[in-house]
Order: structure tokens, then C-alpha cells, then sequence
């Protein structure tokens, strides 16, 4: 039930009211309404909510309240309050609508921590030159601005002033492997703060969290009942479907109902980043009328670019994704979300779903589910609580096979793509949570690749004596197929001659001989992957043993670790050793 700003039980300052007035904002959510006396009251609030359900304000507005209640003005280089997020897109719309309370209140500073478009020697002069009374970050640009040394940043003497800690979408913080980072953070904060922490869901890890960072915190749970009498984890005014198809009708399902329902927003969420990548050029000329956009995790400096191009959109548009846009971000006006594949954990099932429908507004999602991944819909009814309702396939499907893959023989690059495509859907598959229900074995893959337009079927381990007779391999030399771009054509017309000379595919790197004849393309990419998580475990671990330890101590143990690895490598004898490691233990510390 909505409320008054005034009916909250706490007294809102002037400028607060004014902006809420200006943004349209007449009455509060439930968790606005809940959340907002609580942390004005000291206290610490640990908030699950339905998504949509307005959990920015919810601690937008205590934030400048306490820094408003301060019995001394905030210095240049305090930082009064850090709202941590997990993604760049949420961070910079958390940003956007803070801006819109500080021009009521312009006392106050605040500054965007994050990667991307912002590098951390623009975070370093912008800090050191205005100052900073509320940040708005992501966890792993914020610990390496912490820890930093060398650099004129001292961020830890700043928030030796922090009046409270806001985690926004706290589960995904913890999803993505931030653990560790927040514990870091946690590290340097004082303890007398108050702390927020706000999410969809509700996790273990959450709540040991919440045990650690929060002093006597209160739950508050804000769920919407439907029919039943259930707690949803989905907005009320959401429609939720399902519909079943075979791996070969999917695309062109999304296709049909895209030309039936346009003029509109749309967002389509697949599982993986090459997906994506594929999908969306192959959307691009068969909706020739739509604006088609796609974001994912790989790409750096353009997603912001393109996140804030799609929301600014007047005419029809499709986003198509990956899970990077499931959580908190909030774009007016979706109409349909339409969920490509399962996503691999089941809670982002529901962030998905939230893109539409929210603060109020009706919408609709649909999950396009394969005959074998039927029960799915029983496992969210039971896990998630959210009931879905079949929806019929569309009649008269078109088979667009041929023109896909006539697109293909016309540009290499385009092949190239459909087969990454269909190699991290299939690994991506192996990794599902729910791989009880959704079993590889039980997939036909032989539609899956009539459904990418794939031309030949790749070598993977995953396609041994599998049936795949649907699947009818052009019969071409693929080596005919070039690339539209000219210069990348000539370099592979000259690295296909050596091949043809020698037997083995030269590759750009010094190192790299020919491939494994006993390895698959996608064994080796997992390979590869898994070397790039250890190298970036190993960069983690270093971080933070870094910050364990202070300046002299590092400095200290910089240097033994040069000069053990310097006698080692060198086979120095023990006794030899002792002596040497001694006599530079007696002499003054190198500085690093």
C-alpha cells in the first residue's frame, strides 16, 4: 500500500520533497516506505523487494538525510557515503538520479567510480582535484583505488568520515565473485556506520554477509501476492509465458512475434556474450524496420554508449543481451522481455522478467523453452514462485536457413560467429545449475544447428555419437569462403598457403604450435579460459595481500621474494643461499 511522503513517520527536508515533486514521485513504494524511517533511525536495514519496486529512492533519500543531519559540514575530501554496485550500468543510473536530488542540494558532492569509459587516472584527478562527499562504484575499481600506492589518493582517510554503506543488488555482488573485494572494502570502512543492503533475492551468501558487515540489522521483505495467496517474486501487473519450441523454430518464433507486437521496446536475453554477438547481426536483416542494439560483458568502453542510445530510443527497439542487463537497470517503456534461452542461474529468471512491468506499469515476459526443457517451468513455479502460462507457436514459422546461411558464404567473419555461437551455447549448457532437468544429453542437436544456420557441425567432445540427422552439412570447401574485409581476407589467403605447404595453420603468436590432433577447438578454448581465471586469481590474491600489509612491510617482502626467485633460478647451493639471503636481510630495504 502507497503512502504519503509526509505519513512516513520521519520529517523530509524541503529540497527532498521539492525534487520528489519534480520527478512525478507522489507517493512511496512499500519499500521506500519501510526502509526509509528505519535507516533515519539508525538502524541497519538488510531489504529483499520485487524488482521495479523502487529501491533506489529507498536509500537515495536516507543518504542525503544523514549527510543533511551532520553536526559539521562534510570537508572537501570526505566521503560521506559509498553505494556499491555491481554493474557500470546500474552504478551510472544510480548517479542519474542522484543528480536530480543534488541540484536541490548542491552542498554536496559525488563522483562515478567505475571501469570502461572512466580510467582510474581520471577517477585520481577528479577525486584529488573536486573531492567527493557520496561515490557511486563498482567493487573491483574501488578496491584498486584503494589500495593504490604512488598515487596522490588517499580514499581510506576520506571515509574515516562514512555515515553509511548502501550494496545494491547485493546477491549479484556476490554472483559475480566479489566476496573477497567487499570483504577488502569492509576493511577500511569504520564501524560506527549504518549499512543498506538491497536486493531481488535473498541468498546464504547474503545473509553471512549481512551477519559480518550489519549491526543488528532488520530484515524487511516486501513481496506482491497473487491469486493464489503466494509470495511472487514478480511484480503483479507482469504477464508471465512460456513457450515450447524445437532448436530449430526458436529464432524464427522470436521473429514472428517481433513483427506482431512492434511498434514497441524489446529486450531478448541469451546466454552467452557470442550469442549475442551472432543473434544480433542475423536480427538485424530480418527486422530491417527495428533498431537492433546488443550489450554484453565483453564489451568495454561502448556499453554505456549503447545502454544510454537504446534508452533515449522513440521507435521501435530490440536490446539483445546478456544476463550483464538482468539486474537494476531500469529502461521506460519495455513492453515485452523475451528470454531466448534458460538463464544458468534461477534467480536471474526472475531479474530478467523485471525489466519489464515496472513501478506499477504492466508488461510481459516469455522464456522459450526446448521440448526436453518443459519441466523447467515447474522448477521456477516451485523455486522462484513465479507461474508461467504456455503461450502457442506462432503458425506458418518462416525457414530462413537458406538465407542465413547464404549470408555466411558471403562473409567468412559471419560463419566464423554462428560457430562460436553455437560452441558457448552448448559449454554454457554443460554448466546450467539446474543440469538435473536440463541435461545435455537430452538436447537434438542436430536442430540446435539448423537453428544457428550452421553450415558444417563443429568438433566438440559434446557431439560424440550424438544423433544429429536433422542436420543436413553443406557441402562446400569452407576454405572458399572469404572475408568481406580485404585486408583481413589477405592475411588469411596467406597463412592458408603456408598451410597448404606445411600441414600446420601458422598463428600470430610465437609460442603457439599446430593444434592438438587429440583436442577439440573448444577444449582448447576451455583451456585457455581456465589459465585466464587463475592468472586472475592470482592478480586477487596479490590485491589483497597487498592491503593486508603496510608500505615497509610490502616494500620488505617484494624484495625477499625478488631474491629467492634470483637464487633459485641461479641453483645456488644451500648453505650458499642462507649466506647470501642473510647478508641482504642485514642491509637497509629496497624501496619497490
Amino acid at each position: 500500500m502507497k503512502t504519503e511522503w509526509n505519513d512516513l513517520g520521519v520529517k523530509l527536508s524541503e529540497p527532498i520533497l521539492q525534487t520528489l515533486k519534480d520527478l512525478n514521485f507522489i507517493k512511496t513504494t512499500p519499500v521506500q516506505a519501510a526502509c526509509i524511517p528505519l535507516l533515519l533511525q539508525k538502524k541497519d536495514v538488510c531489504a529483499e523487494a520485487v524488482t521495479g519496486s523502487g529501491k533506489t529512492l529507498a536509500f537515495i533519500i536516507p543518504i542525503l538525510e544523514i549527510l543533511l543531519a551532520r553536526s559539521t559540514p562534510l570537508k572537501k575530501h570526505d566521503i560521506g557515503a559509498l553505494i556499491i554496485s555491481p554493474t557500470r550500468e546500474l552504478a551510472s543510473q544510480i548517479d542519474e538520479v542522484l543528480s536530480k536530488f543534488l541540484e536541490h542540494l548542491p552542498q554536496f558532492t559525488h563522483l562515478q567510480m567505475i571501469g570502461g569509459a572512466h580510467t582510474v587516472v581520471q577517477d585520481i584527478k577528479e577525486f584529488t582535484s573536486k573531492g567527493a562527499h557520496i561515490i557511486i562504484t563498482t567493487p573491483g575499481r574501488f578496491m584498486d583505488l584503494l589500495i593504490r600506492q604512488g598515487d596522490k589518493i588517499n580514499l581510506a582517510g576520506g571515509l574515516k568520515a562514512l555515515e553509511i554503506l548502501i550494496l545494491d543488488e547485493a546477491d549479484r555482488l556476490l554472483d559475480l565473485g566479489f566476496h573477497a573485494t567487499l570483504n577488502t572494502i569492509l576493511g577500511f570502512l569504520p564501524k560506527q556506520r549504518r549499512t543498506g543492503l538491497f536486493s531481488a533475492t535473498q541468498t546464504r551468501e547474503v545473509e553471512s554477509l549481512a551477519r559480518a558487515g550489519l549491526r543488528n540489522p532488520v530484515a524487511v521483505t516486501v513481496k506482491e501476492k497473487n491469486l493464489g495467496g503466494d509470495g511472487s517474486r514478480t511484480p503483479s501487473s507482469l504477464a508471465n509465458y512460456y513457450m515450447v519450441c524445437e532448436g530449430n523454430q526458436k529464432l524464427a518464433a522470436l521473429i514472428s512475434l517481433m513483427k506482431t507486437k512492434a511498434p514497441g521496446k524489446f529486450m531478448v536475453f541469451m546466454s552467452t556474450c557470442a550469442a549475442v554477438e551472432y543473434f544480433s547481426l542475423l536480427l538485424k536483416n530480418f527486422l530491417p524496420s527495428v533498431t537492433v542494439m546488443s550489450i554484453h560483458g565483453k564489451l568495454k568502453t561502448t556499453r554505456f554508449k549503447i545502454f544510454d542510445k537504446f534508452r533515449s530510443l522513440k521507435t521501435t527497439g530490440l536490446l539483445v543481451c546478456t544476463d550483464v542487463m538482468a539486474r537494476g537497470i531500469d529502461i521506460a517503456d519495455i513492453d515485452w522481455v523475451f528470454q531466448f534461452d534458460a538463464p544458468s542461474c534461477a534467480s536471474d529468471f526472475v531479474h530478467r522478467c523485471g525489466r519489464t512491468a515496472r513501478i506499477g506499469n504492466h508488461g510481459t515476459a516469455l522464456a522459450f523453452l526446448l521440448p526436453n526443457e518443459e519441466p523447467y517451468v515447474h522448477f521456477i513455479d516451485i523455486n522462484q514462485k513465479v507461474k508461467l502460462s504456455p503461450m502457442e507457436l506462432p503458425d506458418d514459422l518462416p525457414d530462413n536457413l537458406d538465407e542465413i546461411r547464404q549470408m555466411q558464404l558471403n562473409d567468412r567473419s559471419l560463419m566464423d560467429r554462428a560457430t562460436r555461437a553455437f560452441v558457448s551455447y552448448i559449454h554454457s549448457y554443460v554448466k546450467h545449475e539446474c543440469s538435473v532437468l536440463l541435461r545435455v544429453k537430452d538436447l537434438d542437436f542436430g536442430r540446435l544447428a539448423v537453428g544457428f544456420g550452421l553450415l558444417t557441425l563443429p568438433k566438440m567432445p559434446e557431439l560424440k555419437n550424438r544423433k544429429t540427422d536433422f542436420f543436413k552439412p553443406l557441402d562446400i570447401d569452407l576454405n572458399t569462403i572469404a572475408y568481406k574485409e580485404k585486408a583481413r581476407e589477405k592475411i588469411r589467403q596467406e597463412k592458408l598457403t603456408i598451410y597448404r605447404e606445411t600441414g600446420v595453420w601458422p598463428s600470430s603468436k610465437a609460442n603457439s604450435g599446430p593444434m592438438k590432433k587429440n583436442e577439440s577447438w573448444s577444449e582448447q578454448r576451455a583451456q585457455k579460459n581456465r589459465k585466464k581465471e587463475k592468472k586472475k586469481l592470482r592478480v586477487e590474491q596479490k590485491k589483497r595481500k597487498r592491503a593486508a600489509v603496510d608500505e615497509d612491510e610490502w616494500n620488505e617482502l617484494a624484495r625477499d621474494a625478488r631474491l629467492l626467485k634470483k637464487l633459485k633460478k641461479r641453483k645456488i647451493s644451500e648453505k650458499s643461499f642462507e649466506k647470501q639471503f642473510n647478508k641482504a636481510d642485514a642491509a637497509p630495504s629496497e624501496t619497490t
